[in-house]
């Protein structure tokens, strides 16, 4: 009905939202790595954020992050390159990678920590939809730790 020309296809579409590039990912944290790194991380997230238009949350429970990522291209790619080289973590899974036209779903949120209690079910739903082999056997061990919680008894190439 609105697919004619002239007419948006669609209703939600903005064409004045900027172009963003989203980046989502979970991932375990590495020996160490407790609730007073995870609160320095944020707070040096939050500056360099701020200077790079970069926003978004991360979530942090039973030793795994998991976070949205959302900002200009450039930069983001930039931050998934540090995040690949960041010692504070291991196992990362990409769970979604997109630009698109629209508004930002944490607009005031620099990097914002969000608490979980139980972040399996997310992880539970990535798995079911994950495609790439590496991505699977990575979300079966991050999985397989949340069921032990033990982080010293599980090993980086399992």
């Amino acid at each position: 009905m609105f697919d004619e020309p002239g007419f948006p296809s669609d209703p939600d579409y903005d064409p004045t939202a900027p172009k963003l590039y989203t980046f989502v990912y979970c991932s375990r944290a590495a020996d160490g790595v407790d609730d007073a790194e995870v609160n320095r991380l944020i707070v040096s997230a939050q500056r360099h954020n701020l200077t790079c238009g970069i926003t978004g949350v991360l979530v942090f429970g039973s030793g795994v992050f998991f976070q949205w990522i959302e900002g200009p291209a450039a930069e983001v790619r930039k931050l998934i390159a540090s995040l690949h080289g960041d010692p504070r973590h291991y196992d990362i899974v990409s769970l979604d990678q997109s630009e698109e036209k629209r508004e930002r779903l944490y607009p005031n949120w620099q990097m914002e920590r969000v608490g979980a209690d139980d972040i399996r079910e997310v992880l539970q739903d990535a798995l079911e939809s994950a495609e790439d082999e590496n991505n699977i056997a990575a979300l079966k061990r991050i999985l397989d730790h949340l069921a032990t919680r033990s982080l010293e008894s599980l090993g980086r190439a399992e």
